[in-house]
């Protein structure tokens, strides 16, 4: 017998028996996970539905503790006390059975546990969709909302009826929009600069940690060349950065740029957009979309211009992260300047 062939052959074989393996624990461990997600979702409703029966106040904290005490005896620490009252906060957030069954076939309980303390519904929908659509991990997800992703990405600044029209567009479809994918402002502190730094240093430090940088982008964003070259009128021009999202299907120029945003820049931008669009574009993807990255915004300048007309995006970029406090504080107040501005249009 030929001994190449049959190592050929037995190659193929465990290749292939190891896939069937590989997608049956796959397929257990998805089932104990649904399993046991609705398993505490039913237990949370029943406590609830317990509890609002009863008009004492004192009786729902009682209920939960005798119930846990017996549970934990029987079934182990999964039922203690805290635990518990996850389940019934779980069956309270999300309070839509036919929703949670739809979700548990991307989400697992520990994703569930870091959903349900956002108090506001809409965040929680974003991050829950994402999640969803973009196949985040618990970790991710942690990382996403401790840094206020929703608060940074375009879509917040909407009035709350737009952003829920989008969260359903992108539940019923899974095609994100740019408002789901840019941001501001982004968080550069990786680069390791502080003041007094040039553009090319910027730009030499972001290439240097550009799988960080592409972290920050956001998922889908693939790079695709620096100090784009573009030749028109027998002049050279030169784009710091061009990526390519692969759910928006188009590509996206980035400028990088000192101090505060200049009327000025739109112009530039608009130039590089347009020979993108005639020279390098493919015929099924959209037009490119610019990202303008400044260390400081002009809100007024920039709502002026009306730059989203014309596939424009400007953020403002931290290369040293403030007291999370204060940026909180911030993006509240911008979410409200814009949702203002909005609702007067």
């Amino acid at each position: 017998m030929d001994n190449t062939k049959l190592n050929i052959n037995t190659s193929q074989l465990i290749n292939d028996l190891l896939a069937l393996i590989e997608n049956a624990r796959n397929q257990l461990a998805y089932s104990t996970n649904a399993t046991l997600t609705m398993t505490y979702w039913h237990v949370g409703k029943r406590i609830n539905t317990d509890i609002l029966s009863n008009k004492r106040a004192d009786y729902g904290k009682q209920t939960i503790i005798s119930v846990s005490q017996f549970l934990v005896s029987k079934y182990g620490k999964s039922y203690e006390e805290k635990n518990l009252r996850r389940m019934v906060q779980f069956a309270q957030v999300f309070d839509d059975e036919t929703i949670v069954v739809s979700l548990i076939r991307q989400l697992s309980w520990t994703h569930f546990i870091a959903l349900i303390p956002i108090k506001n519904e809409v965040e929680r929908e974003f991050y829950t969709q994402m999640c969803k659509i973009e196949g985040w991990n618990v970790k991710t997800l942690r990382q996403k909302i401790e840094g206020m992703l929703f608060k940074r990405t375009a879509i917040s600044k909407k009035p709350e009826e737009l952003i829920q029209h989008e969260l359903q567009e992108l539940n019923n479809t899974g095609q994100l929009t740019p408002d789901l994918v840019f941001k501001n402002p982004y968080f550069l502190d990786f680069v390791g600069l502080k003041a007094n730094y040039s553009e090319k240093s910027l730009e030499d430090a972001i290439l240097r940690e550009l799988e960080y940088f592409i972290l920050e982008l956001g998922n889908g964003f693939t790079f695709v060349e620096r100090q784009k070259r573009m030749i028109i009128d027998g002049e050279d021009f030169y784009l710091d950065l061009l990526f390519y999202h692969r759910k928006l299907k188009r590509l996206v120029a980035v400028e990088l740029k000192l101090g505060k945003f200049k009327a000025a820049y739109k112009g530039q931008m608009e130039l590089y957009l347009r020979w993108l669009e005639k020279y390098d574009k493919e015929q099924d993807e959209e037009p490119p979309i610019g990202l303008i990255l400044c260390a400081e915004g002009n809100t007024e300048q920039i709502e002026l211009l009306k730059l989203e007309n014309s596939g424009i995006k400007v953020a403002e970029y931290l290369t040293e992260l403030p007291d999370l406090v204060l940026l909180k504080q911030k993006l509240h107040l911008a979410i409200e300047h814009s949702r203002n501005r909005l609702s007067k249009n």
